[in-house]
Protein backbone atom coordinates (compact mmCIF):
# COMPACT_ATOMS: atom_id res chain seq x y z
CA UNK A 1 0.00 0.00 0.00
CA UNK A 2 1.46 3.17 -0.90
CA UNK A 3 -0.61 6.15 0.67
CA UNK A 4 0.75 7.65 3.29
CA UNK A 5 -0.69 10.22 5.74
CA UNK A 6 0.88 13.22 8.22
CA UNK A 7 -0.90 13.32 11.48
CA UNK A 8 0.16 16.39 13.05
CA UNK A 9 4.15 15.67 13.50
CA UNK A 10 3.74 12.05 12.89
CA UNK A 11 3.76 10.09 9.34
CA UNK A 12 1.82 7.22 8.85
CA UNK A 13 1.33 4.44 6.11
CA UNK A 14 -0.77 1.66 5.93
CA UNK A 15 1.32 -1.91 5.44
CA UNK A 16 0.10 -5.26 3.74
CA UNK A 17 0.75 -8.50 4.07
CA UNK A 18 -0.88 -9.85 1.68
CA UNK A 19 -4.38 -11.62 1.99
CA UNK A 20 -6.03 -14.97 3.16
CA UNK A 21 -9.36 -16.10 3.35
CA UNK A 22 -12.28 -16.99 6.18
CA UNK A 23 -14.99 -19.24 6.23
CA UNK A 24 -17.66 -16.03 6.37
CA UNK A 25 -19.87 -17.64 8.27
CA UNK A 26 -17.06 -17.48 10.52
CA UNK A 27 -16.64 -13.75 10.26
CA UNK A 28 -20.40 -12.60 10.14
CA UNK A 29 -21.57 -14.84 13.00
CA UNK A 30 -25.72 -14.60 13.13
CA UNK A 31 -25.67 -12.47 10.35
CA UNK A 32 -27.11 -14.80 7.43
CA UNK A 33 -25.49 -15.27 4.24
CA UNK A 34 -28.03 -13.38 1.70
CA UNK A 35 -26.98 -9.85 3.55
CA UNK A 36 -23.45 -10.51 4.24
CA UNK A 37 -22.24 -11.47 0.62
CA UNK A 38 -23.44 -8.78 -0.48
CA UNK A 39 -20.83 -7.02 1.12
CA UNK A 40 -17.76 -9.60 0.76
CA UNK A 41 -18.56 -12.38 -1.72
CA UNK A 42 -17.67 -15.51 -0.90
CA UNK A 43 -16.05 -18.19 -2.94
CA UNK A 44 -16.80 -21.75 -3.69
CA UNK A 45 -15.75 -23.18 -0.26
CA UNK A 46 -17.93 -20.09 1.23
CA UNK A 47 -14.49 -18.22 2.01
CA UNK A 48 -14.44 -14.65 2.11
CA UNK A 49 -11.20 -12.38 0.72
CA UNK A 50 -9.27 -10.71 3.89
CA UNK A 51 -6.77 -7.97 3.98
CA UNK A 52 -3.71 -8.31 6.27
CA UNK A 53 -3.36 -4.69 7.09
CA UNK A 54 -0.54 -3.52 9.40
CA UNK A 55 0.43 0.33 9.85
CA UNK A 56 3.61 2.22 10.01
CA UNK A 57 4.53 4.96 12.66
CA UNK A 58 7.40 7.42 12.43
CA UNK A 59 7.00 9.74 15.34
CA UNK A 60 10.66 11.92 14.28
CA UNK A 61 12.15 9.41 17.46
CA UNK A 62 10.47 6.06 16.83
CA UNK A 63 9.34 3.57 14.33
CA UNK A 64 6.77 1.82 15.29
CA UNK A 65 4.93 -1.07 13.51
CA UNK A 66 1.65 -2.30 14.61
CA UNK A 67 0.46 -5.61 13.56
CA UNK A 68 3.44 -7.73 11.63
CA UNK A 69 0.72 -9.93 9.25
CA UNK A 70 0.73 -13.88 8.67
CA UNK A 71 4.58 -14.14 7.91
CA UNK A 72 5.54 -16.81 5.76
CA UNK A 73 6.43 -20.16 7.74
CA UNK A 74 2.97 -22.23 6.39
CA UNK A 75 3.01 -25.10 4.47
CA UNK A 76 1.36 -26.34 1.46
CA UNK A 77 -2.03 -27.66 3.39
CA UNK A 78 -2.15 -24.17 5.58
CA UNK A 79 -1.72 -22.16 2.25
CA UNK A 80 -4.37 -23.97 0.36
CA UNK A 81 -6.95 -23.69 4.01
CA UNK A 82 -6.27 -20.03 4.18
CA UNK A 83 -6.06 -19.49 0.41
CA UNK A 84 -2.67 -16.91 1.43
CA UNK A 85 -1.84 -14.81 -1.05
CA UNK A 86 1.12 -12.75 -1.38
CA UNK A 87 1.28 -10.31 -3.83
CA UNK A 88 2.89 -8.07 -1.20
CA UNK A 89 4.87 -8.87 1.82
CA UNK A 90 5.22 -6.82 5.56
CA UNK A 91 9.53 -7.31 4.48
CA UNK A 92 8.99 -5.84 1.30
CA UNK A 93 6.61 -2.52 2.31
CA UNK A 94 9.08 -1.72 4.76
CA UNK A 95 11.54 -1.95 2.03
CA UNK A 96 9.70 0.52 0.32
CA UNK A 97 10.03 2.86 3.00
CA UNK A 98 13.59 2.41 3.10
CA UNK A 99 13.45 0.42 6.34
CA UNK A 100 15.34 -3.08 7.31
CA UNK A 101 14.64 -5.25 10.35
CA UNK A 102 16.92 -3.65 12.73
CA UNK A 103 15.14 0.22 11.72
CA UNK A 104 12.26 -0.62 13.72
CA UNK A 105 12.12 0.57 17.21
CA UNK A 106 8.68 -0.33 18.60
CA UNK A 107 6.15 -3.64 17.77
CA UNK A 108 2.83 -3.32 19.01
CA UNK A 109 0.11 -6.70 18.56
CA UNK A 110 -3.01 -6.16 19.61
CA UNK A 111 -3.21 -9.84 19.97
CA UNK A 112 -1.17 -12.73 19.36
CA UNK A 113 -3.26 -14.67 16.58
CA UNK A 114 -1.13 -16.06 13.47
CA UNK A 115 -2.61 -13.83 11.03
CA UNK A 116 -1.78 -10.52 13.46
CA UNK A 117 2.16 -11.76 14.37
CA UNK A 118 3.41 -13.83 11.77
CA UNK A 119 6.28 -11.59 10.70
CA UNK A 120 7.23 -11.17 14.94
CA UNK A 121 9.94 -14.04 14.45
CA UNK A 122 11.46 -15.40 11.26
CA UNK A 123 13.92 -18.06 10.09
CA UNK A 124 17.33 -17.40 9.22
CA UNK A 125 20.32 -20.43 9.10
CA UNK A 126 18.08 -22.88 10.52
CA UNK A 127 17.03 -20.71 13.87
CA UNK A 128 14.18 -19.13 14.39
CA UNK A 129 14.76 -15.01 15.87
CA UNK A 130 13.08 -12.12 16.42
CA UNK A 131 12.61 -10.33 13.47
CA UNK A 132 13.10 -6.97 14.64
CA UNK A 133 16.71 -7.50 16.66
CA UNK A 134 16.50 -3.99 17.84
CA UNK A 135 12.88 -3.59 19.07
CA UNK A 136 10.80 -3.71 22.19
CA UNK A 137 7.57 -5.63 20.98
CA UNK A 138 4.40 -5.18 23.29
CA UNK A 139 1.07 -6.98 24.34
CA UNK A 140 -0.94 -7.43 26.80
CA UNK A 141 0.11 -10.13 29.42
CA UNK A 142 -2.62 -11.58 29.87
CA UNK A 143 -2.42 -12.83 25.83
CA UNK A 144 0.48 -13.35 26.28
CA UNK A 145 -0.11 -16.20 29.16
CA UNK A 146 -3.44 -17.36 27.03
CA UNK A 147 -1.61 -18.03 23.88
CA UNK A 148 1.11 -19.95 25.43
CA UNK A 149 -2.36 -21.87 26.94
CA UNK A 150 -5.01 -21.87 24.60
CA UNK A 151 -8.48 -23.31 24.89
CA UNK A 152 -9.70 -26.10 22.42
CA UNK A 153 -11.79 -23.50 21.13
CA UNK A 154 -8.71 -21.15 19.99
CA UNK A 155 -6.15 -23.03 19.89
CA UNK A 156 -5.90 -23.07 16.04
CA UNK A 157 -5.76 -19.34 15.96
CA UNK A 158 -2.10 -19.53 18.03
CA UNK A 159 1.15 -20.65 16.26
CA UNK A 160 3.42 -20.56 19.30
CA UNK A 161 6.53 -20.76 16.79
CA UNK A 162 5.49 -17.35 15.33
CA UNK A 163 6.27 -15.42 18.41
CA UNK A 164 8.33 -17.57 21.21
CA UNK A 165 11.16 -16.37 20.30
CA UNK A 166 10.70 -12.58 20.80
CA UNK A 167 9.90 -13.34 24.52
CA UNK A 168 12.92 -11.51 25.91
CA UNK A 169 12.09 -8.64 23.58
CA UNK A 170 8.69 -8.30 24.57
CA UNK A 171 7.29 -5.46 27.08
CA UNK A 172 3.94 -7.42 29.25
CA UNK A 173 1.34 -4.83 30.12
CA UNK A 174 -1.50 -5.03 32.48
CA UNK A 175 -4.22 -2.88 30.81
CA UNK A 176 -4.41 0.84 29.14
CA UNK A 177 -0.95 2.35 28.82
CA UNK A 178 0.82 5.26 26.71
CA UNK A 179 3.68 3.05 25.20
CA UNK A 180 5.67 6.73 23.78
CA UNK A 181 4.50 9.92 24.06
CA UNK A 182 1.02 10.34 21.23
CA UNK A 183 0.92 6.30 21.01
CA UNK A 184 -0.94 4.42 23.41
CA UNK A 185 -3.13 1.19 24.18
CA UNK A 186 -6.55 0.47 25.04
CA UNK A 187 -7.71 -2.93 26.28
CA UNK A 188 -10.84 -4.02 23.97
CA UNK A 189 -12.05 -7.42 25.14
CA UNK A 190 -14.84 -9.54 22.97
CA UNK A 191 -12.75 -11.16 19.98
CA UNK A 192 -10.74 -12.82 23.29
CA UNK A 193 -10.19 -11.14 26.76
CA UNK A 194 -7.00 -9.27 26.36
CA UNK A 195 -7.08 -7.68 22.57
CA UNK A 196 -5.80 -4.12 21.85
CA UNK A 197 -6.70 -1.19 20.65
CA UNK A 198 -4.11 1.02 19.30
CA UNK A 199 -4.59 5.20 19.70
CA UNK A 200 -2.20 7.51 17.76
CA UNK A 201 -2.74 11.18 18.37
CA UNK A 202 -0.39 14.16 17.47
CA UNK A 203 -1.65 18.17 17.49
CA UNK A 204 -5.06 17.33 18.11
CA UNK A 205 -5.57 14.68 15.05
CA UNK A 206 -6.12 10.91 15.80
CA UNK A 207 -6.16 7.69 14.15
CA UNK A 208 -7.35 3.84 16.01
CA UNK A 209 -5.78 0.72 14.83
CA UNK A 210 -9.62 -1.04 16.03
CA UNK A 211 -7.78 -4.36 15.50
CA UNK A 212 -10.84 -7.14 15.15
CA UNK A 213 -13.04 -4.92 16.91
CA UNK A 214 -14.18 -3.87 13.38
CA UNK A 215 -12.15 -6.37 11.27
CA UNK A 216 -13.68 -4.80 8.22
CA UNK A 217 -16.19 -2.03 7.02
CA UNK A 218 -19.17 -4.04 7.14
CA UNK A 219 -18.45 -5.01 11.28
CA UNK A 220 -19.30 -1.44 11.63
CA UNK A 221 -22.67 -2.56 12.29
CA UNK A 222 -23.13 -3.26 15.90
CA UNK A 223 -24.73 -6.85 15.49
CA UNK A 224 -22.11 -7.64 12.67
CA UNK A 225 -19.68 -9.75 14.85
CA UNK A 226 -17.22 -12.76 14.34
CA UNK A 227 -18.76 -15.76 16.05
CA UNK A 228 -14.60 -16.58 16.33
CA UNK A 229 -15.25 -14.21 19.11
CA UNK A 230 -15.02 -15.11 22.13
CA UNK A 231 -16.81 -12.96 24.14
CA UNK A 232 -19.20 -11.70 21.25
CA UNK A 233 -21.59 -9.89 24.33
CA UNK A 234 -18.55 -7.89 25.06
CA UNK A 235 -17.68 -7.00 21.37
CA UNK A 236 -20.90 -5.95 21.06
CA UNK A 237 -20.61 -3.40 24.19
CA UNK A 238 -17.21 -2.41 23.20
CA UNK A 239 -18.51 -1.18 19.76
CA UNK A 240 -21.32 0.60 21.56
CA UNK A 241 -19.17 2.18 23.73
CA UNK A 242 -15.98 3.12 21.26
CA UNK A 243 -17.35 4.07 17.51
CA UNK A 244 -19.57 7.22 18.55
CA UNK A 245 -16.76 8.08 20.15
CA UNK A 246 -14.78 7.58 17.19
CA UNK A 247 -17.22 9.52 14.85
CA UNK A 248 -17.06 12.47 17.40
CA UNK A 249 -13.58 13.05 17.41
CA UNK A 250 -13.49 12.90 14.06
CA UNK A 251 -10.69 9.91 14.18
CA UNK A 252 -9.35 7.92 11.43
CA UNK A 253 -9.48 4.27 12.06
CA UNK A 254 -7.84 1.34 10.37
CA UNK A 255 -9.47 -1.79 9.80
CA UNK A 256 -7.09 -4.94 10.33
CA UNK A 257 -8.91 -7.28 7.51
CA UNK A 258 -10.46 -4.84 5.18
CA UNK A 259 -9.00 -6.01 1.67
CA UNK A 260 -9.74 -2.94 0.18
CA UNK A 261 -9.61 0.30 2.24
CA UNK A 262 -7.34 -0.02 5.09
CA UNK A 263 -8.27 3.69 6.60
CA UNK A 264 -11.16 5.85 6.60
CA UNK A 265 -12.99 8.52 8.76
CA UNK A 266 -16.39 7.05 10.50
CA UNK A 267 -19.74 9.32 10.36
CA UNK A 268 -22.94 9.01 11.29
CA UNK A 269 -25.73 9.13 8.62
CA UNK A 270 -29.42 8.56 10.05
CA UNK A 271 -28.70 6.63 12.78
CA UNK A 272 -25.90 4.43 11.28
CA UNK A 273 -22.14 4.79 11.56
CA UNK A 274 -20.17 4.27 8.31
CA UNK A 275 -16.71 4.40 6.55
CA UNK A 276 -16.42 7.86 4.76
CA UNK A 277 -13.42 8.15 2.12
CA UNK A 278 -10.48 10.01 3.36
CA UNK A 279 -9.89 13.66 1.22
CA UNK A 280 -6.59 14.06 -1.03
CA UNK A 281 -5.73 16.74 1.65
CA UNK A 282 -5.95 13.80 4.28
CA UNK A 283 -3.34 11.63 2.31
CA UNK A 284 0.11 13.11 0.90
CA UNK A 285 -0.53 14.12 -2.50
CA UNK A 286 2.34 11.49 -4.26
CA UNK A 287 0.41 9.04 -2.05
CA UNK A 288 -3.36 9.38 -3.67
CA UNK A 289 -5.63 6.96 -4.34
CA UNK A 290 -8.88 6.43 -4.80
CA UNK A 291 -10.16 3.63 -2.36
CA UNK A 292 -14.09 3.95 -3.14
CA UNK A 293 -15.51 2.91 -5.87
Amino acid sequence: MDRAMRLGQFELWPLSDGAFRLDGGQMFGVVPKVMWQKKAPADERNRIRMGLNGLLVRTGKHNILIETGIGERFDAKFADIYHVEKSTSLPAELAGHGLGWSDIDIVINTHLHFDHCGWNTRREGGKVIPSFPRARYYVQRGEWEHAEHPTLRDRASYIQDLFEAAAEQMEFLAGDQEIVPGVSVEVLPGHNQHMQGVRIESEGEQIYFISDLVPMRPHLAYPWIASLDLYPLETLANKQRLLPRLVEEKAIVVFPHDPDVPWARLVNREGKIEAEELSHGEIAPSFVRKTFT
